[in-house]
């Protein structure tokens, strides 16, 4: 049975996004995506939960994104979400999970 890794998210950017290349020639960029809940308790107490996205793009996405999207912008983004294993300084294994693009859209 096949299986589904999709996510969508609307958000505002956190900062510029960061292009570079890979060693092969590849155009990435990375950018920090913020989404926000909010909701009222049963005694009307008003509660908010920001959310913290790491994206991460690749080839004219990322051009894209580095050519267009400012901190602060309103985007779509659509992908799928993936977790790697890497090793700090001291050696230490950590965890990290992205959303890999599969689209940026600037929204406002």
């Amino acid at each position: 049975m096949k299986s589904i890794n999709k996510i969508i998210l609307i958000g505002h950017v956190g900062a510029k996004p960061e292009g570079r290349y890979t060693p092969k020639g590849v155009s990435t960029a990375s950018f920090s995506l913020a989404t926000n809940e909010l909701w009222y308790d049963s005694e009307k107490n008003k509660h908010e939960h920001t959310e913290w996205h790491t994206i991460i793009a690749f080839n004219k996405i990322a051009d894209y994104t580095t050519q267009h999207i400012t901190k602060g912008s309103l985007v779509y983004v659509e992908g799928s979400i993936r977790s790697r294993l890497w090793k700090n300084n001291q050696q230490i294994e950590k965890k990290v999970t992205e959303i890999i693009a599969t689209d940026v859209v600037l929204l406002k």
